[in-house]
């Protein structure tokens, strides 16, 4: 655990008791902090009694006294309006924070130069940050990982010389850390997303843009206006490293064909592995993905002075994935099984019709969310029959009328049972059983892990599959 010694003595209130919050509270009692634990819910409350973490009524407390306040990162900071706890801080000069400037502070304070590497952007950090990890473990180094991926930063080992700290960072806990300074600070891409936390985009991405402005080096992904224009600023201020993977770019990374190139100043392009059969990092936008991790792991190495002469073909082709995202889960002959629950709107289930372009049997439907699958129509094509669960399938059903086949499961069991039967009778070179819900989850299932899980049970039950084992 890394113990929060910049507040000992102080007095800290902590709001918003789940996995990030028990931990902040740890920390800094641990550390000889004075605690002030609460939450609105029951369950919070309980599982701080349960860590002998003293609590304290935050609505009634005088707050003159706290140091600062650590905050949740689901907790709103301003959007659609401060959540009550940050009016209290606000009114009495108390800083607002999260549990990443924590592990910040501690990092200035007892190993500034220790490598950490901070990755956000709408789609793709998750995959990012696992990626970057696995490429520095897969070359002897020692890595911690955590943030918003695995474990609260503030359960991992404290930094040192020589340990990679490698964090993804949603923009709700950018906000919450005011001396976020990387060594590499990786920004992928900016969508709309979270637009009810933030008011607008513009304000979403400033927030995004500050994982890059106050890193050692800052990479850049390019293929969106805000990606560029962030490039772009960054160059009057510091070291920048730009990477794409719809363009070539010099200097810069970028993807021939598959394969990962960094092109240098001097014009010499380097090939520094493929993505040829690599089954995890499927499609273009892991493609974007890939390109982010080499560039971070390559220019953090720079920078500590080591090799970059790494088997990175090595790295990527046993990248075993995430699990949820276009997860190849196992085959019953030429049959595919794929598992993109974490699919949980259009944009996302785009990426993987993208990546299935053909001979699809895809399960779709949930809780559905605004504009529905419409957006999807240009991808129809592909998908050889749709098997609808949930509460969308009214509305999905009335969308794909006329222009794909479809039935109504309702429940996964049945779509995962209708959609092999009628994958196996396909003339297909490859045919794909994907879940891809492009919905949310919690009309049938506690959130999209259970959603996958249970299509994962459900396919390692189907006679004569061959389930995948992860390197």
């Amino acid at each position: 655990m890394i113990r929060a010694t910049s507040f000992e003595g102080k007095s800290v209130a902590v709001f918003g008791l789940g996995a990030s919050g028990i931990a902040a509270a740890l920390s800094l009692r641990d550390a000889g902090a004075i605690v002030a634990a609460w939450d609105d819910g029951i369950p919070g409350r309980e599982a701080a009694i349960a860590n002998d973490i003293p609590l304290v009524d935050l609505s009634v407390a005088d707050w003159s006294g706290f140091a600062a306040l650590v905050l949740a990162p689901g907790v709103p900071l301003t959007h659609p309006e401060p959540h009550w706890t940050v009016k209290r801080a606000e009114e009495n000069g108390v800083a607002i924070i999260g549990d990443i400037e924590i592990f910040a502070r501690e990092r200035a304070l007892h190993a500034p130069r220790a490598p950490f590497i901070a990755i956000t952007g709408t789609n793709g950090k998750s995959t990012t940050t696992a990626l970057v990890a696995h490429i520095l473990r897969h070359a002897g180094q020692d890595v911690q990982m955590g943030g918003n991926i695995g474990r609260p930063i503030l359960t991992l080992e404290p930094p040192q010389p020589g340990r990679f700290h490698v964090v993804e960072m949603s923009s709700f806990q950018i906000d919450l850390t005011p001396t976020l300074a990387p060594t590499i600070g990786v920004m992928l891409n900016v969508t709309p997303d979270h637009l009810d936390r933030h008011g607008t985009i513009e304000h979403y991405a400033e927030i995004k843009e500050r994982v890059v402005l106050g890193a050692d080096i800052a990479a850049v992904g390019i293929d969106d206006d805000f990606g560029l224009a962030m490039m772009r600023r960054r160059i009057n201020v510091g070291p920048v490293v730009a990477f794409s993977a719809e363009k070539s770019i010099a200097p810069g990374y970028s993807l021939l064909d598959d394969t990962i190139v960094c092109n240098n100043r001097e014009g010499l392009a380097i090939k520094l592995g493929s993505l040829t059969g690599v089954a995890t990092l499927r499609g273009r936008h892991n493609g974007q993905n890939a390109l982010a991790a080499v560039a971070a792991v390559r220019e953090c190495l720079n920078v500590l002075g080591r090799s970059t002469d790494l088997d990175w073909q090595g790295a990527l082709s046993s990248f075993p994935g995430l699990p949820h995202r276009m997860e190849e889960i196992g085959r019953i002959g030429k049959v595919l099984y794929v598992n993109d629950s974490k699919a949980t709107n259009a944009d996302s289930t785009e990426k993987a019709l993208k990546s299935f372009p053909k001979d699809v049997y895809w399960i779709v439907g949930g809780k559905p969310k605004a504009g529905g699958i419409a957006s999807l129509e240009p991808y129809f094509g592909g998908i050889a029959k749709a098997f609808l669960i949930g509460e969308a399938s009214d509305q999905f059903a009335a969308t794909l009328d006329g222009k794909v086949p479809f039935e109504r499961s309702g429940t996964l069991d049945e779509a995962v049972w209708s959609a092999s039967d009628a994958a196996r009778m396909s003339d297909g070179i490859e045919p794909v059983v994907l879940l891809s819900p492009a919905c949310a989850s919690y009309d049938q299932f506690r959130n999209f892990e259970v959603r996958g899980d249970c299509f994962r049970g459900l396919v390692a039950g189907l006679p004569g599959i061959e389930m995948r084992t992860v390197p």
